[in-house]
C-alpha cells in the first residue's frame, strides 16, 4: 500500500469520525472541567503560600512541589489503580479529571503567585492606607491587575491541561485517543490516529493564537 491509502484513507476517516466526535466530546468535557477546577484550585494554593499561617504554608509549598514533579501519567496511573486499594475506586472520567486538575492546580497556584507579587508593593500600602481591609486590598486592588499580568501563562497552562487528556486513555476513557487507537484495530488501518490529530489541532490551535493575541497586546501595553 502506498502512503495514501495507508495514513490518509478517506473511507477509513469517514467510517471512524462518528466515534472521534464521540472522543472529542469526552476529551473538551474533561479538559474543560480539570481546566475550571485547576484555576480554582491553584488561586486557593496561591493565596495560603502567601498569606496563610506558616504550617499552612509549608503544606501549599509542599503540595506544589510534590505535584510539579510528579508525571501526570504517573499520577494518574495512582489514581486509578492504587486508590481502590484504600476503599477509593472513582470512574474513568473522575480518576483522569482528579489528576489533572490535582497537578494543573500545583502549576496555577505558582503562576498566580508570580503574578501577585508582580504588583508594587506600594500599592498595597496605599489601599490600606485609606481603610481598606485585607479581603477588600486583594479583591479590588491586587487581584484585578495580577489576572491580567498571568492571563499568558494561564492559557498556557490550560492548552498542556487539554493535551494531557490523551493521557486519560490509559485508564480506559473513551476520549478522542481512546476511540481513535480503537478505530485503527477496527479498521487495521492507522487513518483514525491522522484524523485525531487533525482534531486535535482544530481544537488547540485556536488557544495558542490567543496565547500569542494576548502576549503581544501586553508587550506593547508595557512598552508605553
Amino acid at each position: 500500500m502506498d502512503i495514501v491509502t495507508t495514513f490518509f484513507n478517506v473511507d477509513v476517516l469517514w467510517q471512524s469520525l462518528p466515534r472521534l466526535f464521540e472522543g472529542l466530546w469526552v476529551t473538551i468535557a474533561l479538559g474543560a472541567l480539570s481546566i475550571a477546577l485547576g484555576l480554582v484550585g491553584g488561586m486557593v494554593l496561591a493565596l495560603v503560600r502567601l498569606y496563610g499561617a506558616a504550617p499552612f504554608r509549608f503544606l501549599a509549598v509542599a503540595y506544589i512541589d510534590v505535584f510539579r514533579a510528579l508525571p501526570v501519567l504517573v499520577w494518574l496511573v495512582i489514581v486509578y489503580y492504587a486508590f481502590p486499594f484504600i476503599g477509593i475506586r472513582w470512574s474513568p472520567f473522575v480518576s483522569a479529571c482528579f489528576a489533572l486538575t490535582t497537578v494543573s492546580s500545583a502549576y496555577t497556584a505558582e503562576i498566580y503567585r508570580a503574578g501577585i507579587e508582580a504588583i508594587p508593593r506600594g500599592q498595597f500600602e496605599a489601599a490600606q492606607s485609606i481603610g481598606l481591609s485585607s479581603w477588600h486590598v486583594m479583591r479590588d486592588v491586587v487581584l484585578p491587575q495580577a489576572i491580567r499580568i498571568v492571563i499568558p501563562p494561564l492559557t498556557n497552562n490550560s492548552i498542556n491541561v487539554m493535551k494531557d487528556t490523551a493521557l486519560a486513555s490509559v485508564v480506559a476513557l473513551p476520549d478522542l485517543l481512546k476511540q481513535a487507537t480503537q478505530s485503527q484495530a477496527l479498521a487495521a488501518n492507522p487513518t483514525p490516529l491522522i484524523g485525531a490529530a487533525i482534531l486535535y489541532l482544530l481544537l488547540l490551535l485556536p488557544l495558542v493564537r490567543l496565547v500569542a493575541r494576548f502576549e503581544s497586546r501586553y508587550s506593547r501595553r508595557e512598552a508605553r
